[in-house]
């Protein structure tokens, strides 16, 4: 590794979109770094799994729905240096998933307009990510 360089940690995130054109943001739990900033819903990438199966399995596990990598769809990613690390986030839009959604790890989720998510504080890498998603979905 060069000198100065951080180790780049590959995370995966989604903006879910309802039937309204609404985003999903969920609430990081106290305990957790970056604690009570909202971000798009996502986790790590396991050594060996795909973006795509990751997002999957970090949707059931986070918000007990189900997708299909067919139903997910690349439309930007964030690369951001935090302190310690590099962070690479792919993000994709996903209009179709079963199941209702629900908190099982964060402290509140919002269905927010596109317009308003600026009004949410966010991680320094999920606040770029705003621009694009508003550009696409309105």
């Amino acid at each position: 590794m060069a000198k100065n360089s951080l180790p780049i940690v590959l995370v995966v995130a989604v903006a879910l979109v309802d039937a309204d054109g609404r985003v999903l943001i969920a609430k990081r739990p106290e305990g957790k770094k970056l604690a009570g900033l909202w971000e798009f819903p996502g986790g790590k990438v396991d050594p060996g799994e795909t973006p795509e199966a990751a997002l999957i399995r970090e949707l059931r596990e986070e918000l007990g729905i189900d997708t299909h990598e067919s139903c997910l769809a690349p439309l930007t990613f964030a690369s951001h240096a935090y302190d310690d690390f590099h962070l690479l986030m792919p993000l994709y839009v996903c209009r179709r998933w079963k199941g209702e959604v629900t908190r099982h790890e964060h402290a509140d989720l919002a269905w927010v307009r596109p317009v308003r998510l600026r009004d949410y504080p966010m991680p320094p890498a999920d606040a770029p990510l705003v621009a694009m998603i508003q550009d696409i979905l309105g």
